[in-house]
């Protein structure tokens, strides 16, 4: 799947709300690894995953765009609600920071994102089916 078969808009705003996504991961890496170390490591690398995907989205890359961008962005998701609820390894769960600002922007970014992913891949499986079907009739 190439960007031109999907629209300029759905393209942009994957790009926009993964890079976000990053950005506040990059933003909050100091202090999370005053927290634990593997924390903040991973949100070093949830920032450079984001800007690969971003890379990959942008070069029309369905595996190493859209996909990248869905394990970043759901993983994030994830790991927030267990660090909400249950706890992560060494780290005790905290139920009374669900609405911290930088952590609720983080979430409806990588809702957003998983959102238009979702859109985008449906759509790029949509248009490959209608150009099989039509190499095939000619």
């Amino acid at each position: 799947m190439h960007t031109s078969t999907l629209p300029r808009w759905l393209v942009w705003t994957g790009i926009v709300l993964i890079l976000v996504t990053g950005l506040i991961h990059f933003v909050a890496a100091p202090d999370s690894f005053d927290e634990t170390t593997y924390k903040g490591v991973l949100f070093v690398a949830n920032g450079i995953g984001a800007i690969v995907a971003a890379i990959g989205i942008y070069r029309g890359s369905r595996t190493w765009g859209w996909g990248l961008g869905l394990i970043v962005a759901a993983g994030a998701f994830v790991a927030y609600v267990l660090s909400r609820t249950v706890g992560l390894p060494d780290l005790p769960a905290e139920p009374d920071a669900w609405f911290e600002p930088q952590g609720l922007a983080s979430m409806i970014v990588e809702v957003g994102f998983v959102i238009v992913a979702v859109l985008a891949l449906n759509q790029g499986r949509q248009t490959a089916t209608t150009v099989d079907r039509a190499t095939t009739l000619s």
